[in-house]
């Protein structure tokens, strides 16, 4: 029997792979290019809309970057936080760990202070207004060196009492975690959580890399782990958490149809899976769409939607007590539906 979608929706949950700028909706994109006085290659909000449905990951990273642009000001950062944040509520999210590229703001011009300010701000917001708590992970983009990456961990210094961890994004092929291994060690020293993007498009060997070389407390996607037997049961032993994105994987063709996606695969190998939406602006889905379509396309069992929401907590980087307090209210919401 299917699990309704009013109780996947319902389900207590955390978000562990979100960036935020992936969250930019064609309206708000449309309307802070005016507002800002950017100029944008759309000329309504229906142009932006179409440039959204590309099928590759260079497609996907063009508009994107462009799509940035329009965020010019503190309040255009928390206004994309706190629609982020609404979203995810009505998706029964409860917490998010959320994505910021940093280098993507500062290489336009625009000052550290700005995005960091506006998006810490929204987040203040939103726990007020939706009682959903979150943390910030500031990631470095891999397609550029690494002494940017520590321009960027210099810059952060005044803020690093608010930003729980580093991570690893963008285009993943040729750039392998190793290239990053001194400014990551130089993060774990001053206390941060580390996590990197790895075993998306790249080989297992990236995987290999995140775990051995970056010393990663949690791995964002890891689909191509499956591909190595070994590396499966030490993800398995040592309880590493996956944060996959399925509508992702779907849309930047990783998979080619959703009934193909390796959730369930990974659930039934005991890894520790989470469900997340990516970049659900451009990806087709926030992440209760992410969960049901997922669930209908692989069969996902109500047992198996409980494993994920759980799954969302005990890999966050939430003490032990709120981790606790959110996994028993899963279990409360579990007994009553």
């Amino acid at each position: 029997m299917s699990v309704s979608e009013a109780f996947i929706r319902g389900i207590p949950k955390a978000e562990l792979h979100l960036h935020i700028e992936g969250s930019l909706e064609p309206e708000l994109m449309f309307a802070l290019g005016q507002r800002n006085k950017v100029d944008i290659p759309f000329k309504s909000v229906e142009e932006v809309r179409a440039a959204y449905a590309f099928s590759n990951l260079q497609d996907f990273l063009d508009i994107y970057y462009q799509g940035a642009n329009v965020l010019q000001t503190e309040q255009d950062f928390e206004a994309l936080a706190l629609a982020y944040f609404e979203r995810l509520h009505a998706d029964g999210g409860v917490h998010a760990e959320i994505f910021f590229d940093p280098e993507t703001h500062t290489d336009r011009g625009l000052p550290f202070s700005i995005a960091i300010d506006g998006l810490l701000a929204g987040m203040k917001q939103a726990e007020a207004k939706f009682g959903v708590t979150s943390k910030l992970i500031m990631c470095f983009l891999r397609h550029l060196d690494e002494e940017s990456s520590f321009r960027t961990l210099k810059a952060a210094e005044p803020y690093l009492d608010r930003i729980t961890g580093v991570g690893l994004d963008s285009s993943e092929k040729g750039h392998p975690p190793s290239k990053f291994a001194r400014v990551f060690k130089a993060a774990k020293e001053r206390g941060l959580k580390i996590v990197a993007h790895a075993g998306e498009e790249g080989p297992p060997e990236y995987v290999h890399e995140a775990l051995d070389i970056l010393h990663v407390d949690r791995l964002d996607h890891g689909n191509r782990a499956l591909e190595d037997a070994a590396l499966v049961q030490r993800l398995v032993k040592e309880g590493m958490t996956l944060t996959v994105c399925p509508l992702s994987n779907l849309k930047l063709c990783v998979v080619h149809d959703l009934k193909d996606h390796p959730m369930k695969r990974m659930l039934q190998l005991g890894l520790r899976a989470t469900c997340n939406s990516d970049d659900p602006a451009y990806f087709g889905g926030y992440i209760g769409d992410n969960y049901i379509r997922t669930a209908q396309a692989v069969a996902l069992s109500r047992d198996d939607i409980i494993t994920m929401a759980k799954n969302s907590f005990t890999g966050s980087f939430l003490d032990q007590a709120s981790v606790a307090k959110h996994v028993a209210a899963v279990d409360t919401y579990a007994a009553a539906k």
